[in-house]
């Protein structure tokens, strides 16, 4: 995680990107291909933002072949059972990121200028299956 993009220009340490994965508060679910990592993602179903996808990472050997789509839409239905609304970040500089999510759906909230580094935004996504005072 720490050795790629969007990660390198993050400043995301392999300590930082550690201590994310060790976070007893989070989900963590991994993909696997046999003993091969592919890739994983982080959920936050906590505070203000229940239903938050912190984290979509997948190995760069395994990019392009929907994978991401795969995690993204495999967290979509975790957050569902318990939050009608799935948040996600996605860097302003993450071309790529930003078109999955908007084919899958996610619509722009915001922009959160200069959040995590100088000179680049995150844009916080959104999509809902309707309000709260609707949900279950």
């Amino acid at each position: 995680m720490a050795a790629t993009e969007p990660w390198i220009t993050l400043g995301r340490t392999y300590e930082s990107s550690l201590a994310l994965l060790s976070d007893p508060a989070k989900e963590v679910y991994v993909l696997r291909e046999g003993e091969q990592l592919c890739g994983f993602v982080v959920l936050d179903l906590r505070g203000p933002l229940n239903g938050y996808i912190q984290t979509v990472c997948v190995a760069p050997s395994h990019r392009g072949h929907g994978l991401g789509t795969a995690l993204v839409r495999w967290s979509e239905e975790r957050i569902w059972q318990q939050s009608p609304n799935v948040f996600l970040c996605v860097s302003s500089f993450n071309d790529g990121a930003r078109r999955l999510y908007a084919r899958l759906g996610y619509r722009v909230v915001g922009a959160l200028t200069d959040f995590l580094v100088p000179g680049h935004d995150e844009i916080l996504l959104r999509k809902s299956k309707g309000p709260w005072a609707k949900f279950r």
